[in-house]
């Protein structure tokens, strides 16, 4: 399931995410060519590699030459990583599909480009995971889940069978769904919910300390 592209990869971005993006390339024998990040000066090293610059960088390399890798976090309300990639790829960029070796992955579960599986997470048969998402880590997807394009499932996250997880949706730490539900698109899932009915597109659900779970629209 791996990416099989034997072009070096350029990671966007030099925080946390793309410290993790970067250590499940090297353990997946992926060649770093180095971190995309203005914040840093140029030749600084990070992660083992070095980072090469801002944007423009990667803007005077051909898509020919290098794959890239999306180290920039998924946070609720903040849209930096979907535009990032969806600049690079009108410049013709395509992104590594990367899956930590310890994953447990069945044959059959279908991955689209960009996707990123963290350690120590499971993907049973028929999970079917869209554009761009970040599988993180410890995540647990039993049968048949549709995770839709550029949603996060942060550390934890446990989806029972037949769960649907609409697109730019964020489902925070140890968050769990029960079987066949479906979340909509654009809604926020708090850390440590219990999501037992379906919830729709565009909305929050917080997890208040001492009361049942409140939902609102965003």
């Amino acid at each position: 399931m791996k990416d099989s592209s034997t072009k070096p990869v350029i990671v966007l971005g030099a925080g946390g995410h793309a410290k993790v993006v970067a250590d499940v390339l090297v353990q997946s024998g992926f060649k770093l060519r180095g971190f995309i990040a203005p914040e840093y000066e140029p030749g600084v090293e990070f992660c083992g590699s070095k980072v090469l610059g801002d944007e423009q960088v990667v803007e005077n390399v051909s898509p020919s030459e290098v794959i890239l890798a999306n180290g920039i976090g998924a946070m609720p309300n903040n849209d930096s990583r979907w535009l990032v990639a969806a600049k690079m790829r009108k410049l013709g960029f395509s992104f590594a599909t990367i899956i930590h070796p310890s994953v447990v992955i069945a044959p059959d579960v279908v991955l689209a480009e960009g996707v990123q599986i963290m350690a120590g997470s499971i993907l049973q048969p028929g999970v079917n995971v869209g554009l761009d998402c970040i599988v993180n880590t410890g995540v647990i997807l039993d049968h048949d889940c549709v995770i839709e394009k550029e949603s996060h499932l942060a550390p934890g996250v446990v989806c029972s069978g037949g769960v649907r997880v609409g697109s730019r949706t964020h489902l925070g730490t140890r968050s769990t769904v029960i079987q066949c539900i479906s979340i909509g698109c654009s809604s926020i899932i708090a850390a440590g919910s219990v999501i037992y009915k379906d919830v729709p597109d565009g909305v929050i659900i917080k997890q208040p300390r001492q009361s049942n779970t409140e939902i609102r629209e965003i």
